[in-house]
């Protein structure tokens, strides 16, 4: 898991874990990336993570990963990050094609839903809590 200050550099993340596993005899390699888009008259999103409790789930998903022979790579931005740019790659190295195609669809879904991380709207230069656009995290909160 990689944690970056603002937007991150796709070519240069990709390329780096394309290396990494570039002698693993991995038969699929699947990446995702998430772009900002434009709307709602947003400049940016921001981002807050809580990085004990990311970690703790991302280590999770590389023993289910490597249960199934694949190794699963994941990088966010935090902070700001501008319309056009991307703030999550993740990708799937796999023996086969099959294991890697379900298994980033399951990570990234999973990503979305628990993943501790909150996203804020920047509109005039403030951050904006992004709340109709925000999933609660599972046991949360004060009645959790």
């Amino acid at each position: 898991m990689e944690l970056y200050d603002g937007p991150l550099d796709v070519k240069e993340i990709f390329g780096r874990w394309l290396d990494e596993e570039a002698e693993s005899n991995y038969g699929a390699y699947i990446p995702f990336v998430g772009t900002i888009r434009a709307e709602d008259g947003i400049e940016a999103l921001s981002f807050d993570i809580y990085e004990p409790v990311l970690q703790t789930w991302f280590d999770a998903w590389q023993e289910r990963a490597k249960d199934l022979g694949a190794v699963v790579k994941m990088a966010h931005a935090k902070g700001d990050v501008p319309l056009h740019t991307s703030s999550y790659v993740s990708a799937v190295f796999s023996p086969k094609r099959r294991v890697a195609l379900e298994l980033i669809d399951v990570f990234v879904e999973d990503f979305k839903a628990n993943a501790p991380i909150w996203k804020y709207d920047v509109k005039n230069g403030k951050r904006i809590y992004a709340e109709d656009r925000s999933t609660p995290m599972v046991g949360s909160g004060l009645l959790a």
